[in-house]
């Protein structure tokens, strides 16, 4: 009996035993669970982070599939006091183990999983937790966390047979989430203590390395006692481990916590709205027809046009990997080189914000203050104000996730009208407050928006984009995805589809009000009614009769056509072919128009929008290289003529309050104002920039009711001077006042000019 109980306990251990490894070959080779192959485990940073380069060298964001924005740093780079405290607390044997710690990991089964007590610690190592972080998915139970432990364990040995002990605390502290967006230890230094890693002092180390242990429950800005109680059981580590003195503890342990918190962002001015939009523009998809709703084939017509004319739109899903896949900026280590300046995007972010938050805002407030429907004109019924708001409602996020969890209408009704403590933006930062979420709506629609881009007039470069004016809390993107009625902005390609069929911008045209089929157009001024006036003249004054004659001549059909060749693609444009199409009712991106006015300034030539130059990818390999895209949409001679006009815009027209701001230097331009001041335009341009500004309310019914204020003369003209001012000042960039339109100096604006009457003293522009 006892010779056959030893037989059966010595075959269960051996059976044991055999399968224990048999087990761990099987992980080993990747049969059982996930293995990652030799080139992943060998670069597994490239596995998780693409990298976003300005056009002057900045690295202003990753993409990595938890959406982080993380920055890798090297060892040396780190303090001293970090990797101390990183071993002193997570792993005192790191230096003397392969991976796995048989001391603590016997000491945890033993303590934790036999006797219970919570407080013996892990029995993990520096080197399984990277292994976690780097490839294990969250666990959903225990059990599903007790069959990833093998495997962590069986990765955490062939990075150690791979990886030097620096590369494993460097690649550690690089990959950990500290919370607040602040990804890897560089992002963690500069949020919470705005230093490099190398430059953290003992405490900052420890208060860090404390954050390991449970980043949540250690947050400093909610918890700031608890964090600095785990801050001092890190320097208790490093005492233990022989890294500090028990004097030194004392010392240092009754220093405060010092934290100062900074929100995350790469590098200032780096276009959180431009990083958005560059990752959806580089993974869309191929469009197909039945992905799209049948109220928004307009987006299908555009997308089909980029996939088609835009080789970066769509590039990861057009092109493939050596091994057949497509592209994912998420995992494949891709370096992107943009052609934003992130000194100009500095510069028109800042516009933005002085003129919005300095000016303009507080007189939108001040207009609002009496109105019992505000933010909303007072020219809109209730009725319209509860359908606007009903439709934000269901846009909305808490409504989509009350729908999803099955909440009656009346729960939902409840859930809006119900005040919550929420953070809400205002232009001197956030502010905690309690509010209902409809009055949370009310309250975000009364904040004007805007957009700004600025790109390069030779080769398209995207030098500045600011979709909005606070990427956290308004998202949409007003410069590529976001279209508004562009008013008298459109104007100047209808001059341009004059002067290709003949007219000159000494032709004359009769200025009086007349009807056409029914439409009679206003006008914002009787100046010179009756007379024949210059088209000079009536660009410059942005005059609605001459527009609509001209129209008129040369047929709308033929003006739909140019405005395609300009890059406004819009597929309602085609449905408008009345007369109307000359005001500007039709709704185009700041983008599109910025790209279109390049055409003037670039002898006739329109340059597309570049985002990018080229991407590398994982080894440095170029490939993929975006030359500019252009288009000849009028003749050279015809682009002067233009340049004659809408310079003559800014020097005595609708832009001449430009001049105003100190503004100098060659410059054309015209405003923009649609009806009852729902959008306020300004497009102008150098020899070396174009740019546009959009000013306006998340709603058309959004706006001020005096134009005045309204015009687009006053809403966005502000801060295209305030961006080219400050462009102007900054030496370090290659953009000057004094640069000239390359025009011959004999070139004859006029044909047969000595024939012509001159009619008044306006005619002294020519």
């Amino acid at each position: 009996m006892r010779r056959t109980l030893v037989h059966f306990v010595w075959g269960t251990i051996i059976v044991m035993v055999v399968s224990v490894t048999m087990f761990f070959i099987c992980v080993w080779n990747g049969w059982v669970g996930y293995m990652p192959d030799m080139d992943e485990l060998q670069n597994p940073i490239d596995k998780y982070a693409s990298q976003v380069y300005s056009a002057d060298g900045k690295l202003i964001g990753t993409w990595n599939e938890n959406k982080a924005n993380r920055v890798a740093v090297d060892y040396n780079s780190l303090s001293p006091h970090l990797v101390h405290a990183l071993v002193a607390t997570e792993d005192e044997r790191f230096y003397s183990h392969s991976g796995i710690d048989f001391y603590a990991l016997g000491r945890a089964v033993l303590k934790r999983g036999i006797m219970g007590q919570e407080s013996a610690g892990g029995g993990s190592t520096i080197t399984q937790q990277l292994a976690k972080q780097l490839f294990s998915e969250k666990a959903h139970n225990k059990i599903e966390r007790l069959l990833q432990k093998p495997i962590e364990w069986v990765i955490a040995i062939k990075l150690e047979r791979y990886f030097t002990k620096e590369d494993i605390i460097t690649m550690y502290l690089n990959y950990f989430d500290f919370l607040h967006n602040a990804v890897g230890i560089k992002r963690a230094s500069n949020v919470y203590f705005a230093k490099e890693p190398h430059r953290l002092s003992l405490t900052e180390s420890a208060t860090l390395i404390g954050l390991c242990k449970n980043p949540s429950l250690f947050n400093p800005l909610k918890y700031p006692e608890r964090c600095l109680e785990r801050r001092n059981v890190v320097l208790g580590q490093m005492v233990k481990s022989g890294y500090l003195t028990q004097a030194e503890y004392d010392h240092y342990a009754a220093m405060p916590l010092d934290v100062e918190y900074h929100k995350s962002t790469v590098v200032e001015g780096a276009g959180d709205y431009f990083k958005e939009f560059l990752r959806q523009y580089m993974m869309a998809e191929k469009p197909e027809r039945d992905n799209y709703p049948s109220w928004n084939m307009r987006k299908f017509t555009l997308d089909s046009i980029a996939w088609a004319d835009d080789p970066l739109y769509g590039w990861c899903n057009k092109n493939t990997k050596s091994n057949g896949k497509t592209y994912n900026v998420y995992t494949d280590g891709l370096k992107i080189y943009t052609t934003v300046d992130t000194r100009m995007q500095r510069y028109a972010e800042l516009a933005v914000r002085k003129h919005l938050a300095g000016y303009l805002q507080p007189q939108f407030n001040r207009a609002n203050y009496y109105k019992k429907l505000a933010p909303f004109s007072s020219s809109i019924s209730p009725r319209q104000i509860k359908n606007i708001l009903n439709r934000s409602i269901r846009q909305s996020v808490r409504y989509r996730t009350l729908k999803e969890e099955g909440a009656s209408p009346d729960d939902i009704r409840k859930s809006f009208r119900t005040p919550v403590k929420m953070s809400v933006f205002t232009w001197n930062g956030d502010k905690d407050t309690t509010m209902t979420p409809i009055d949370s709506i009310l309250y975000y629609k009364s904040y004007l928006r805007s957009a700004f881009m600025s790109m390069e007039v030779a080769t398209g470069d995207v030098k500045a984009y600011v979709g909005g004016i606070d990427f956290d809390h308004f998202k949409y993107d007003m410069v590529m995805l976001g279209r508004r009625q562009v008013g008298s902005t459109i104007k100047p390609y209808l001059y341009a589809l004059a002067m290709q069929n003949g007219m000159t911008p000494c032709s004359k045209e009769l200025n009086v009000q007349r009807n056409y089929g029914g439409w009679c157009p206003r006008n914002g001024s009787k100046a010179r009614y009756g007379q024949h006036v210059t088209l000079k003249w009536g660009l410059t004054m942005s005059n609605n009769w001459i527009s609509a004659a001209l129209i008129t001549q040369l047929g709308p059909s033929q003006f739909v056509n140019i405005l395609h060749d300009f890059g406004l693609n819009n597929p309602d444009i085609e449905k408008n072919t009345s007369p109307v199409l000359c005001l500007g009712p039709c709704e185009v991106s700041v983008g599109e128009m910025v790209s279109a006015y390049t055409a003037f300034a670039n002898k006739g030539v329109r340059c597309a929008p570049r985002f990018v130059t080229k991407i590398e990818d994982s080894h440095g390999n170029v490939i993929a290289r975006f030359p500019p895209l252009m288009n000849e949409v009028i003749s050279e001679d015809n682009s002067y003529r233009m340049i004659d006009m809408l310079r003559s815009v800014v020097q005595h027209g609708t832009g001449s309050r430009l001049r105003g701001y100190g503004i100098k230097g060659d410059i054309c331009g015209k405003t923009g104002t649609t009806n009852n001041n729902s959008d306020g335009w300004f497009m102008g341009f150098t020899p070396q920039l174009v740019n546009g500004c959009w000013v306006g309310g998340e709603d058309r019914d959004i706006h001020f009711d005096h134009t005045s204020i309204g015009q687009g003369a006053a809403m966005a003209l502000p801060i295209w001077a305030y961006y080219m001012n400050m462009v102007y000042a900054d030496k370090t960039l290659d953009y000057s006042p004094d640069a000239k339109f390359d025009i011959p100096k004999d070139f004859d604006f006029c044909e047969n000019k000595d024939s012509l009457n001159f009619n008044s003293i306006q005619d002294v522009f020519y």
